[in-house]
């Protein structure tokens, strides 16, 4: 026998085409869908630790770690069979679907999840509670035995080893009826997966398919040998208490008196939950020959309900165990979702959840759900059923915006002033507040007035100046930044819009000529120090050049002084976008002229100057 090295808390259990892995922190599905696609979800759960303190106390964890099992299990399962089976994408979903959908805003997926999830547990109490109690009845009324009265508690101690040796009959024939059926079979392949991934980490061996496959699919923690244990301590137990309440619970009525049976046995099942998880507990703990005896018959069980898996088993076993592992290691290993159909408000509620969590703004998830499915932000609001498809093109975007990449970087455009521009790492990200410092330009211009656009990037606000004025005047419009990929976006903004609008590379004024009658500028104004503590969204990936302002963030302000007296004509204004804390300082800078002026935002923020010369 080899040897553990390795303790992990992480267990696992097969689920349709693939397997479920449920660590300290987190739980990862992997399936493999009929085109051989693997396929991941992973979600957080809450640690024990982190539980209550009642909910962590001998025999009671137990039964928390049932329930949580049982559902966090039967979620799974119910999950993989989403996605086991692939589709075409560019195919309808079935008729039946679409009416289901529009007609009663559920997916057929969550019809036949909340049915099957009855049957399933109306099943498992009619085959383990109601029929070996009916069974342990006839019994009893063939031979005579008294079970309702005090005086005859040896009868009632019989009655209840029998119901038990009947439910354990038909938990064993229940697993060999199972086996007949190739879809469960694979099942079990899965199942043996599983337990060779777990035994070869506790082996202390490299998680490869190879050292995998070497492994043996036995393991003391199975959820089969957990239900073997459940199954034995169920029949001490119904048998004890039956005993004791003999004939405490005897009426003259013998439908009421089964009844009051069977209710007993529900109420007694937590209490069996929370005694066999603490001896499935204890036998785990010891590898000692001593306690085989004790694990034997949970040994040869599960020789039923495992089988050997084949490689792309494994593979499933492996990339499943690999991200329980991570998520208990790394508090921010991101959770991942199936591409399935779905709720639209089951969808946004998680995606706004997550991006909460990610300290990013929640209205993300609108703007997504909105451009991608082509509907006004106002009628997020209307339940409807999101299709695969929409969900996976929906999933794919959200899971970038989790990386931290602007959201308008992967949609490629946003939208300016009413104009398309587009975007990329290239260009800061035209800001709504921005589009004040257009509205002043607006306002200033005259006929054939001649206008520059200083640190243009993208264009936008030489595109908006541009297009609006050519509605009523006839002006011109350069815009001018250092950045040779700025300006490759700024010009195929400029074809985008068809804008009138002249591009130039210079450093500034360096290559600028003639004089002109506005000018406008955003250039950057972030003091250097500061960029370290930018969200992690403008910090990582919009480029720093056109945000680092020196300093103090005045470095362009104190260049643009220099120089622009020989660039404007007289009586000129110059617009520039600046800090909220900036616009007082700025003005000192621009000690020779006519005129100037603070202009707030929509916050009521300083945040432009406008100074005439």
């Amino acid at each position: 026998m080899k040897k553990k090295t390795n303790c992990t808390y992480i267990g696992g259990q097969a689920v349709i085409q693939g397997v479920m892995m449920r660590g300290r922190s987190g739980m990862a599905t992997v399936v493999r869908d009929d085109k051989g696609t693997l396929h991941l979800e992973a979600k957080r759960i809450t640690p024990p630790e982190k539980r209550k303190k009642w909910m962590r106390l001998v025999f009671v964890r137990g039964v928390v770690n049932f329930v949580l099992s049982l559902v966090g299990g039967m979620q799974a399962l119910l999950r993989s069979s989403e996605v086991a089976i692939a589709d075409d994408e560019d195919e309808a979903p079935p008729k039946l679907n679409k009416w289901v959908a529009e007609k009663w805003k559920v997916s057929v997926t969550e019809i036949l999840t909340m049915v099957s999830t009855f049957l399933g547990v109306v099943i498992a109490l009619g085959l383990f509670l109601f029929i070996p109690q009916i069974c342990a009845e006839a019994i009893s009324n063939a031979v005579g035995w008294q079970t309702h009265s005090a005086e005859t508690s040896l009868d009632t101690l019989w009655y209840y080893l029998v119901e038990g040796g009947f439910r354990l009959v038909i938990f064993i024939f229940y697993i060999l009826f199972t086996l007949l059926f190739r879809s469960l079979r694979e099942t079990y392949g899965y199942h043996g997966a599983e337990h060779k991934t777990i035994n070869c980490y506790e082996y202390g061996m490299p998680l490869t398919v190879e050292n995998v496959r070497t492994c043996s699919r036995m393991h003391d923690r199975c959820g089969t040998t957990f239900l073997f244990i459940v199954m034995i301590i169920a029949i001490l137990l119904f048998a004890v208490v039956g005993w004791a309440l003999g004939g405490v619970i005897t009426t003259p009525w013998v439908q009421l008196n089964f009844v009051i049976k069977f209710l007993i046995k529900l109420l007694l099942l937590p209490v069996v939950a929370g005694i066999s998880y603490e001896v499935l507990r204890f036998l785990a703990r010891f590898q000692t020959p001593l306690l085989l005896p004790l694990k034997a018959p949970g040994y040869l069980l599960q020789r039923l309900t495992t089988r050997e898996p084949d490689d792309k088993m494994i593979e499933c076993a492996i990339l499943a165990f690999q991200k329980a592992l991570d998520m208990d290691a790394d508090p921010k290993s991101p959770e991942k979702t199936f591409v399935t159909e779905t709720k639209l408000s089951k969808l946004y509620q998680m995606m706004t959840r997550r991006f909460k969590e990610a300290e990013i703004d929640a209205s993300d998830a609108e703007w997504i759900l909105s451009l991608t499915l082509n509907i006004p932000r106002s009628e997020l609001k209307t339940e409807r059923v999101i299709s695969r498809a929409e969900c996976g093109r929906i999933l794919s975007l959200f899971e970038e915006r989790l990386t931290g990449r602007p959201l308008w970087y992967i949609f490629g455009d946003t939208e300016f002033y009413g104009y398309r521009i587009k975007v990329d790492e290239r260009v800061l990200i035209p800001r709504p507040e921005t589009e004040i410092l257009v509205q002043q330009a607006l306002g200033a211009l005259r006929e054939g007035d001649n206008v520059l656009d200083l640190c243009t990037g993208s264009g936008a606000v030489a595109i908006a100046v541009a297009c609006e004025a050519a509605k009523d005047k006839n002006i011109t419009v350069t815009a001018a930044d250092i950045s040779d990929d700025a300006l490759e976006v700024a010009r195929i903004n400029v074809r985008l819009n068809k804008a009138n609008v002249t591009v130039v590379k210079s450093d500034l004024f360096e290559n600028i000529r003639g004089k002109f009658n506005l000018i406008t500028c955003n250039p950057p104004y972030i003091p250097s120090k500061e960029i370290a503590s930018l969200q992690r969204e403008v910090r990582e990936f919009e480029p720093r050049l056109a945000l680092d302002g020196g300093a103090d963030g005045l470095e362009f302000y104190r260049r643009i002084a220099q120089k622009v007296n020989r660039f404007m004509a007289r009586g000129g204004m110059l617009i520039m976008e600046c800090a909220e804390d900036q616009a007082k300082e700025i003005l000192k800078i621009f000690p020779r002229c006519d005129y100037a002026m603070i202009v707030k935002d929509l916050e009521g923020k300083d945040r432009f100057v406008k100074i005439v010369f």
